[in-house]
């Protein structure tokens, strides 16, 4: 409103949304969320595991990510590459509105669980 004439001012025309600009996001955050999302699908890592890491290639749009993990042992290993893939893609995909085209998953060690009865720290 005008304070003189109390007439309200007409607003000024938006450019159309193509044209207002663009929200880029960095790779290294779309890394972090791949990161947690791996760690979404996962049971409980063995105590000395380290946490799940990952790095993203992208361009434009779309995104390649590789997850990197430390398991413990024995597990479906197949079946816990598979959980991570579909949910590092759905959770990349929905934050941050980009086609996730690829999600390689990379074992980087395996922690063998304690045999049962097994006093931890002696072999």
């Amino acid at each position: 409103m005008s304070a003189e004439t109390g007439v309200p001012r007409p607003r000024p025309a938006l450019a159309p949304p193509g044209e207002r600009g663009a929200l880029r996001i960095a790779d290294r955050v779309v890394a972090k969320i791949a990161a947690r999302a791996a760690r979404e699908a996962l049971p409980p890592p063995p105590a000395d595991a380290a946490a799940p890491h990952a790095t993203v290639v992208r361009h434009a749009d779309v995104a390649r990510v590789q997850v990197h993990l430390e398991l413990g042992y024995p597990c479906d290993i197949g079946a816990h590459s598979a959980a991570v893939r579909r949910h590092v893609a759905q959770r990349v995909s929905a934050l941050v509105d980009m086609e996730v085209t690829e999600v390689a998953v990379r074992i980087e060690r395996l922690h063998p669980a304690p045999a049962p009865g097994a006093v931890p720290g002696r072999a």
